[in-house]
């Protein structure tokens, strides 16, 4: 389990969803496990990629054997519409070649996403960004109630997954609730991973 690691891939555009990208990551580290920040760039509007290839700052590009190579997933987006942003659905669909030779069949993932308002589409989008990875045969891991915090968060967490409350600007920091359960998807997801390994080896 040396090498082991769950991949952290995330689209952030204001920044809210990379804060949490970073708690989970804490979280996986937390779990025994290494973590690896990766995002994906932006897209115009015909859909090709519109970056340069390594970004000015924040986490690099994933690549499709960044996602081949990980023990497990924590994928997430801000809510666009109750949905996934495009740039991260973009490369989603451009994985068909790991579906078909089911390299991600059997290993857990887990998702987050940040909204603009505390009824935006946070339990729609988690639910939504489920189907690609159900597809690629991954075990969709949640937030148990046994986590306090899901029960006295007055922002964002939801059992279909972390979610954060960003306001209207995109700027409201994660609160302690957040942040704590954001921890906790991490180290629930390290832990999962940890125990399927040896059965995937």
């Amino acid at each position: 389990m040396s090498d082991a690691y769950i991949l952290v891939l995330y689209y952030s555009r204001h920044g809210a969803t990379a804060q949490m990208a970073r708690q989970i990551a804490r979280g996986v580290e937390q779990g025994g496990m290494t973590a690896r920040l990766r995002t994906v760039p932006g897209v115009s509007s015909e859909c090709a990629a519109v970056a340069p290839e390594i970004p000015d700052e924040g986490a690099l590009y994933a690549s499709l054997d960044d996602l081949r190579q990980c023990a497990g997933l924590a994928l997430g987006s801000p809510t666009r519409f109750g949905n996934m942003a495009a740039p991260l659905k973009y490369f989603l669909d451009g994985t068909s070649g790991l579906w078909l030779t089911g390299e991600l069949v059997g290993k857990p993932a887990a998702l987050f996403t940040s909204t603009a308002s505390l009824h935006g589409g946070q339990e729609s989008t988690l639910l939504s960004m489920m189907l690609p990875l159900l597809h690629h045969g991954m075990l969709i891991s949640g937030l148990p109630y046994s986590e306090p915090a899901l029960l006295h968060t007055q922002g964002g967490g939801t059992p279909y997954g972390a979610s954060h409350l960003a306001g209207a600007d995109g700027k409201r920091p994660l609160d302690e609730h957040e942040i704590s359960l954001c921890r906790a998807l991490g180290k629930r997801l390290a832990h999962i991973a940890q125990r399927l390994e040896p059965s995937r080896g």
